[in-house]
């Protein structure tokens, strides 16, 4: 199979960056500064790799992709970073980095690592960046899920889940390999299946009772989540109770871009992945006036592919 420059979409915002800080989002700014709106930005699936990383993917278009990854998201940063006004916060839906080299927890701290290549680049946006677990970030059962959480403390400051509150709104990122099919002792371990256990549930249902206006991000899209983990309690049953609550669910994993519409009450899309596309990034906008919230790029997505058109103010 041959790899194009199309595929991965070299050029496209990197090199629109700088003349799109002049006029990108001119009609926004007044209101902005007046306090009415907001924004922030979502990427997944970044997977980023290290000298270390000598494998092979399952094809040829998966393989090549990594080669990219890091540029593929320093694209995506440089035109997040040019928006005036101001993307004030970013969140990655999963899949940081890309599998561990090793086992050996010391290993990350004598060696220069797929982690902390993810850093410097996450580093270099100008808002804060905000990090969920992806199935890649854990390396169930050669690196355990605790290993995988204090690297990720160490590293990233960030714990397995964790809710933001940005503005009178809420964004929480959910974890769903925290459940009993990411348990390698539990009979119904399956890694294809997420999970988030009782106490992320219970925690995520406190979180939903304050009734913030809440923006929810995990890495498998709800279809691969277990919709009831305890009797009729689970995930599914808590999106359902609290759709009003919820503005939106972002999900990556598929590294393509699926609209779900409703189907599991709140709106809920799986985007795609910064690893194949620099392109691969959501522009959302907040009206906190009238509690209402706006996809800008979404007539440039080419759904149900990896790609979506470069963002540009018209």
């Amino acid at each position: 199979m041959s790899i194009t420059r199309r595929q991965f979409g070299i050029l496209s915002a990197g090199a629109l960056g700088s003349s799109l800080t002049r006029s990108l989002w001119a009609r926004e700014a007044s209101s902005t500064r007046a306090g009415r709106f907001f924004y922030f930005a979502v990427v997944a699936d970044t997977h980023i790799i290290d000298d270390f990383y000598h494998g092979q993917e399952s094809n040829a278009l998966d393989t090549e992709s990594l080669q990219h990854s890091a540029a593929n998201l320093i694209s995506a940063r440089t035109l997040i970073n040019s928006l005036d006004p101001p993307i004030e916060q970013v969140f990655v839906a999963g899949d940081y980095f890309h599998n561990y080299p090793s086992t050996e927890y010391d290993f990350y701290f004598k060696n220069k690592t797929r982690l902390d290549n993810a850093k410097a680049i996450t580093d270099g946006f100008k808002m804060p960046v905000h990090i969920g677990f992806g199935n890649h970030d854990y390396g169930v059962p050669g690196v355990s899920r605790e290993m995988s959480h204090r690297l990720f403390e160490a590293k990233f400051a960030t714990k397995p889940y964790y809710a933001v509150e940005h503005k009178g709104y809420k964004f929480v990122q959910l974890n769903n390999f925290l459940g009993a099919t990411w348990d390698p002792s539990s009979k119904t371990f399956d890694r294809g299946q997420g999970s988030l256990g009782e106490e992320q549930l219970n925690w995520f249902e406190a979180q939903l009772r304050e009734h913030k206006p809440t923006f929810v991000f995990i890495h498998y899209p709800l279809w691969l989540c277990t919709p009831e983990e305890f009797a009729d309690y689970g995930l599914h049953p808590l999106l359902r109770k609290y759709k009003e609550t919820i503005q939106m669910v972002v999900s990556g994993h598929w590294h393509k871009w699926v609209d779900f519409a409703h189907t599991f009450g709140p709106q809920h899309y799986a985007i795609a992945s910064t690893r194949y596309d620099p392109n691969a990034y959501m522009l959302i906008e907040v009206d906190r006036e009238r509690n209402t919230w706006r996809f800008l790029n979404d007539n440039l997505v080419e759904w149900s592919t990896h790609y979506s058109k470069p963002y540009s103010h018209v």
